[in-house]
């Protein structure tokens, strides 16, 4: 899966886009709009906080960080208690370090706002809005090509990278 972006100048637009979308066959939790706030979306799905933060890729560092940190920890411990217990130690430290660090470092990003949306910023606070759509790689070109043949005014603005696939 990737997120794809468009940016929006209107509600209108963007409320026939979601339309769209969803006679695409693109279920509503793969469609996520962000709008300046006190903006009546009505029945628009809003973006949630996995889209405003840094919460996924934060998550992904920590997970990696917290790893290294267990995996150095174990063989630390090693080095002291010698090769007996050596396999379940040093695995129990990776796992424990993966766990700690993914928890902390998700938790750090979810109050930090994602950074990939910062760009939109301005646009957003004029009363543009941004539709972020979760799609299948093969599908990112047919979906993109009907977008902006039905709606000029909308604004391919890239793609995010690779989706955990069970989101």
């Amino acid at each position: 899966m990737r997120t794809i972006y468009f940016l929006v100048p209107d509600i209108d637009t963007t409320h026939k886009i979601v339309d769209e979308l969803r006679a695409e066959g693109i279920p509503e939790r793969h469609i996520h709009v962000l709008a300046k706030r006190d903006t009546p979306l009505e029945d628009m799905p809003e973006a949630s906080l996995l889209q405003k933060t840094d919460f996924i890729p934060a998550l992904e560092r920590g997970a990696l960080l917290g790893g290294t940190g267990g995996l150095l920890a174990g063989l630390a411990g090693l080095a002291f208690s010698g090769f007996v217990i050596a396999g379940g130690a040093i695995l129990g430290a990776i796992m424990a370090g993966a766990t700690i660090g993914s928890l902390g470092g998700g938790l750090m990003g979810m109050n930090v706002g994602n950074t990939k949306l910062k760009q939109f910023e301005e646009a957003i606070e004029k009363g543009e809005l941004l539709v972020l759509i979760d799609i299948p790689r093969e599908r990112i070109e047919d979906i993109k090509k009907k977008i902006l043949k039905h709606h000029p005014t909308a604004e391919f603005e890239g793609m995010e990278p690779i989706l955990p696939s069970g989101y």
